[in-house]
């Protein structure tokens, strides 16, 4: 890991994805911006972080909250994990703050109700969208699609696995980091194009686990990792 941690921003980081990878990141040792189209909710979900990290004996909490467009612009790495409807919207409404910097895109394009049918839009991706809006100059990297959320929440060790999508290696390198320290295993998976592969992947892991009333993940195997 690279000795100097970026500050991090999840955009959309109220739910369930975000304040569970907001839980892993400050209990790493990062600081963790939680941002919302509104700032109270954000500075609430901030709050309540600050208390579940406290209860589990986390005196250094570096988390904040703000809005959207405060919270990307203070950042070096920037999390998305807003629903697919939101996607275009939130990502133009803070696309200047995002020149030069990675974009973390959790985004997984389910259209209701049949989330568990894949259906991917006419891009290819959403990180293929996200890249196509945002430009060649920001480094969008596709990750943590195949991760529930509630594991994420859980204090347990995680025994599922992220493949991280993105046309720039260096960013993908910068992104297993991430996912290390919320406690998983980053494999790279190549370029943005490939990310259709494991948002597909979601669909299928909400099927199984409505049939097994479980929360799946996925696990690379024969690595010798």
């Amino acid at each position: 890991m690279s000795d100097k941690r970026p500050v991090i921003a999840i955009l959309g980081g109220t739910g369930g994805l975000g304040t569970g990878l907001a839980r892993r990141w400050v209990q790493a040792g990062y600081q963790v911006i939680i941002g919302s189209r509104d700032a109270r909710s954000a500075e609430r979900a901030a709050e309540d972080l600050q208390e579940v990290m406290r209860d589990r004996g986390v005196t250094a909490i570096a988390v904040s909250g703000a809005e959207n467009a405060q919270a990307a612009a203070k950042a070096e790495i920037i999390a998305l994990t807003v629903p697919f409807a939101h996607q275009a919207s939130t990502l133009e409404s803070v696309k200047e703050h995002l020149q030069g910097k990675i974009l973390v895109d959790t985004t997984v394009p389910l259209v209701p109700p049949k989330v568990s049918r894949v259906q991917l839009p006419d891009q290819g991706s959403a990180g293929q969208a996200a890249q196509s809006l945002l430009g060649d100059n920001v480094h969008v990297v596709s990750a943590f699609q195949n991760v529930p959320a509630p594991h994420l929440q859980a204090e347990h060790p995680l025994d599922c696995d992220v493949l991280i999508c993105g046309n720039n290696k260096d960013a993908r390198s910068r992104v297993i980091e991430l996912v290390e320290a919320a406690g998983l295993r980053g494999f790279h998976a190549g370029p943005i194009d490939n990310a259709a592969a494991a948002e597909a992947l979601t669909s299928l892991l909400i099927f199984i686990n409505k049939q097994l009333g479980c929360h799946a993940g996925i696990k690379i195997t024969g690595t010798g990792k």
